[in-house]
């Protein structure tokens, strides 16, 4: 029992410097709380810009591929080729190229994010929709459905959770990869995680390291739940 007790002691002992360095850091990354709130809007904003404009060109764009055959389908392919050596850039390099066109600022860092987001949606879309039993298709063209109709009242509905699942992946990915756009003018936590690393300061860095984390596990499951409620029953797997 007294061993016991004094294993307890000592475990207690060795905790309490822990918790009070814990307690330090967590009030040294407080008083950055205005800027971790601000930053924090400005790289999410920056996010779902890119986000929107890649749902917008990336699932017409599956859609497309997803058509293509005979003389066409090497253009297709030539296409995703592109979007993968797109996708094999560095995201650094990428910003870099971005600036040297578009100039330093926001909208480089938007275009750069954008790319990134493209590829997830683009491939995601295309192999939900060619995973789309056959057997729909042909019924739904024996009941007289056009191919337009065919496309939107059953490929698609059929593919949403594989999109989903794109567009989740992609979202997750971008959110981390935002604190990149400080090194071009854009803003957001980069400011607090880069300006940390070269002064040292390491409550800076968990600054905006820990909220730029908590933000992509949120947005994972923001689109996690938008996934559950927009689609139907019959094509998620989990149900």
């Amino acid at each position: 029992m007294n061993t016991l007790l004094s294993r307890c002691a000592l475990l207690f002992a060795c905790a309490a410097p822990l918790q009070a360095r814990a307690d330090n850091w967590l009030l040294s990354i407080a008083q950055y709380r205005t800027d971790i709130v601000y930053q924090s809007i400005t790289q999410m904003t920056m996010v779902a810009i890119a986000g929107g404009l890649a749902i917008v060109v990336a699932v017409p764009l599956g859609i497309y591929l997803s058509r293509e055959s005979g003389k066409h389908a090497r253009a297709g392919q030539a296409l995703l080729q592109t979007l993968n050596m797109g996708q094999a850039v560095p995201k650094l390099a990428l910003l870099a190229l971005a600036m040297s066109v578009l100039g330093i600022g926001r909208w480089p860092s938007i275009f750069a994010l954008w790319v990134a987001t493209l590829l997830p949606i683009v491939l995601n879309t295309l192999e939900g929709l060619r995973a789309v039993p056959r057997a729909l298709i042909e019924a739904a063209t024996g009941m007289g459905m056009t191919p337009r109709q065919v496309l939107f009242r059953v490929e698609l509905p059929n593919a949403l959770y594989v999109i989903f699942a794109g567009i989740r992946t992609a979202l997750a990915i971008t959110v981390g990869t935002a604190p990149l756009a400080f090194l071009v003018g854009g803003g957001g936590l980069g400011e607090l995680i880069f300006t940390g690393i070269d002064m040292n300061d390491f409550s800076m860095l968990l600054a905006g390291a820990i909220p730029t984390a908590v933000l992509a596990v949120l947005t994972d499951v923001l689109i996690g739940q938008m996934q559950v409620h927009l689609v139907s029953r019959g094509v998620t797997p989990q149900r």
